[in-house]
């Protein structure tokens, strides 16, 4: 099959060009109107599949339900709906029995076969956090660091688990940030209350990223940066960003991509079941939340803080470039080539390349989808 359009993204810029799949890969570029092809996009763009590497669920899924049927709802429809060609379904912090159900779940559905959207790995949010930093994550389940449970974790995973988010202080002897080193797997620091210097030790041990950098974690301050310091600091550690609008102003996201470059942050959707339904009131981690016009989703308890988004990923790229005035290509890094590199899946994904997975978005000027390509089959 052969596609081609006058804007195709390659190697940080557009170009008129036609793109070649065949068998799930992409097997060659070439001159744009040098061969017949089987769809023209015109001038829409053709990018890279968009990798959303932490998102809890939508269309009524959550990972914790350990649902088949829920996931593979979710992974089906999210590259029509919103680009998004690889995902890794995040847990929310809960007991060990639904947490092992939820991994057995997706090794099942990955390992029987399934369409959509390519299930890279896992990402396990918790248990190992911090009680005051813990936003919507239930305070009864958060324990400090375990290698033992979290062995257990790894094996029901089919050592599918790629990233985890846990506090560093919560860490004794930094056994869990060195494990995750050895094994691959990339160790986020977020919801906790570390401050600079243990987040340094944190990095110093093993860790590659912070989770949903603002959020979750303790704030700048000029005489004690802390996490948010650190996350502006270490230029050559990832950062995750949720890009809604409601969960870090405009300016905070814009001074996030400045300090870190155009390799270094990494848009999530943090999404959670409601995401694609009506406003109303859901469950999530077995918390009640609530979604309020704006798209952003609330705990109904309390002060009633921010408990994760309902963004779409093609929609985060809208409010990157048209509202928080990130340049283009380091917004399109930020759900391609960048969570791609963190996740060392870089070979494969978040290119348009010859030899890479034909994961391919058409995207309008208005950044709806046109057409999502997962591994060159069209899901729209």
């Amino acid at each position: 099959m052969i596609i081609q359009s006058t804007r195709v993204w390659v190697s940080g810029q557009f170009m008129e060009a036609q793109i070649e799949m065949e068998n799930g890969t992409i097997t060659g570029i070439y001159t744009y109107g040098e061969k017949p092809v089987d769809a023209d996009y015109g001038t829409d763009r053709i990018v890279p599949g968009f990798i959303d590497v932490h998102t809890h669920g939508a269309y009524g899924f959550d990972t914790n339900d350990g649902d088949e049927e829920g996931l593979r709802n979710w992974v089906k429809r999210v590259p029509g709906d919103e680009g998004v060609t690889s995902i890794l379904p995040a847990t929310i912090t809960q007991s060990e029995e639904i947490l092992t159900k939820a991994l057995e779940n997706i090794v099942h559905v990955v390992e029987s076969g399934y369409e959509g959207a390519d299930i890279v790995g896992i990402h396990f949010e918790g248990p190992y956090l911090d009680t005051a930093y813990k936003g919507a994550q239930p305070e009864e389940f958060i324990l400090d660091s375990d290698i033992e449970q979290f062995e257990r974790y790894v094996k029901a995973s089919h050592n599918m688990i790629k990233i985890v988010t846990y506090a560093p202080e919560h860490d004794p002897d930094y056994r869990l940030t060195k494990y995750c080193a050895a094994h691959d797997i990339v160790a986020s620091m977020g919801h906790s209350a570390a401050n600079y210097k243990q987040a340094l030790l944190g990095v110093a041990n093993g860790a590659r990223s912070m989770t949903h950098v603002y959020n979750g974690m303790t704030a700048y301050n000029h005489r004690e940066p802390n996490l948010v310091g650190a996350a502006m600091r270490f230029r050559d550690v990832y950062g995750e960003i949720i890009c809604d609008g409601c969960h870090s102003s405009l300016v905070a996201v814009n001074n996030l991509f400045a300090a870190k470059g155009r390799d270094y942050t990494v848009m999530i959707s943090d999404s959670l079941r409601p995401k694609g339904l009506p406003q109303g009131i859901y469950t999530s981690g077995g918390l009640e939340i609530e979604v309020y016009p704006d798209g952003s989703a609330h705990l109904t308890s309390g002060k009633k803080p921010l408990a994760g988004s309902t963004l779409q990923i093609n929609r985060g790229l809208q409010i990157l470039v048209e509202k928080a005035m990130i340049p283009f290509d380091a917004a399109l890094n930020s759900c391609t080539i960048n969570p791609a590199t963190m996740l060392r899946i870089d070979n494969k994904k978040g290119k348009l390349m010859a030899g890479h997975d034909a994961d391919i978005v058409v995207l309008a000027d208005n950044y709806d989808i046109v057409q999502t390509y997962c591994k060159g089959t069209a899901m729209k």
